[in-house]
């Protein structure tokens, strides 16, 4: 697949956050958290996350928001106005020491928080994410490439960065919350 325009749907907005829609931010984190596969996905847990005050989803949101070039959180809405899907780009610069360890050879985006919610799942949303995350990464960041980071346990997510078009890259990375696991990295370059 490519970061191509998607075509028009009727039913969900694909778009990035505004400052002040910290509570959805918040309600959406909350919710992946309490997926099955957290342990897997996410360096957090539902438990940290809800003891956070407001202050700190606050200032989280307006962080990735639309208008700030460092970041982005990119959601799926439906139409009662419910975030169904988040994904996160984390700008990286060249030279220096990544999101997940180690110096960056280029200027690249770092896709983090990659959540869709079951019931919507398998209709084509995490592609539709993903393809405006790339587009914002490339027309708005100007980034070389765009990577990610998969828990070697996590099959399914996987598969899915295979199929959209991320390659493996050979890298991996300890889990920081789990001895002996490793995160596998995957890279989709600039067309």
């Amino acid at each position: 697949m490519s970061p191509d325009p998607e075509s028009p749907d009727p039913e969900y907005v694909i778009r990035s956050i505004r400052a002040d829609e910290w509570p959805a931010a918040k309600e959406i984190r909350l919710a992946s958290l309490q997926d099955p596969v957290a342990h897997l996905a996410f360096l957090d847990t539902y438990e940290n996350a809800v003891a956070r005050t407001d202050r700190f989803w606050q200032e989280r949101t307006a962080g990735a928001a639309e208008g700030v070039r460092e970041r982005q959180q990119i959601i799926a809405e439906e139409p009662g106005g419910r975030w169904v899907g988040s994904v996160t780009v984390l700008v990286e610069e060249a030279g220096a020491e990544g999101a997940m360890g180690g110096v960056n050879d280029v200027r690249q985006g770092h896709l983090v928080a990659v959540y869709v919610r079951p019931e919507v799942r398998g209709q084509g949303l995490t592609e539709r994410l993903f393809s405006h995350a790339l587009r914002w990464a490339w027309e708005v960041a100007d980034v070389d490439q765009v990577r990610l980071f998969v828990h070697e346990r996590n099959g399914r997510a996987a598969a899915f960065y295979r199929k959209f078009g991320f390659l493996p890259t050979g890298v991996s990375v300890p889990v920081p919350v789990e001895a002996g696991a490793r995160e596998l990295e995957f890279v989709f370059k600039r067309p």
